[in-house]
């Protein structure tokens, strides 16, 4: 077994969500979901299949967010993963849906942190071990870094008073 770390270029202004999933129609039920959830929400989904034709399935509705999630998909290689990019949208607005769909089976991660994706390669194919999202802490949160977060939360509409 050889362990490879594949490190994932997110495109500007966007989220990445990296799952696992276990069937050909997860494809078009994430379209389904994610189309379904906000009107105002640009995306491209990747799934890779892990049998038969063995493709790499796409959908969305920006073509160069599919691309990208074909790409990222093709990068990882690792059967029946998946990789959806947002726009103008958050994982906090589709996580809990994305998870709701029967074929996902988990989700490794939701971000826009630099990201690699910790990958074992055996002679039958690839498989995602974890995920590497973002940087270590430098500290902990002071008062004022406290305030800073709650004010930010307030500013951008996710916490209200």
């Amino acid at each position: 077994m050889e362990i490879k770390v594949v490190r994932v270029e997110i495109p500007e202004n966007c989220n990445i969500i990296l799952g696992q999933a276990h069937f050909i129609k997860t494809v078009e039920d994430l379209y389904e979901t994610l189309v379904e959830s906000s009107p105002g929400l640009r995306f491209g989904i990747a799934f890779c299949e892990a049998s038969g034709k063995r493709l790499v399935r796409t959908a969305g509705n920006e073509k160069d967010l599919e691309n990208r999630a074909s790409e990222i998909a093709r990068e990882i290689g690792a059967g029946h993963c998946f990789v959806i990019l947002l726009r103008e949208g958050y994982p906090i607005n589709v996580l809990n849906r994305v998870k709701s769909v029967s074929e996902v089976c988990s989700v490794y991660c939701a971000t826009a942190n630099p990201l690699q994706v910790i990958v074992a390669e055996t002679e039958q194919g690839r498989g995602i071990l974890g995920v590497v999202d973002g940087s270590p802490p430098l500290g902990v949160e002071t008062e004022a870094d406290v305030g800073e977060r709650k004010k930010f939360l307030r500013d951008i509409g996710y916490k209200c008073g």
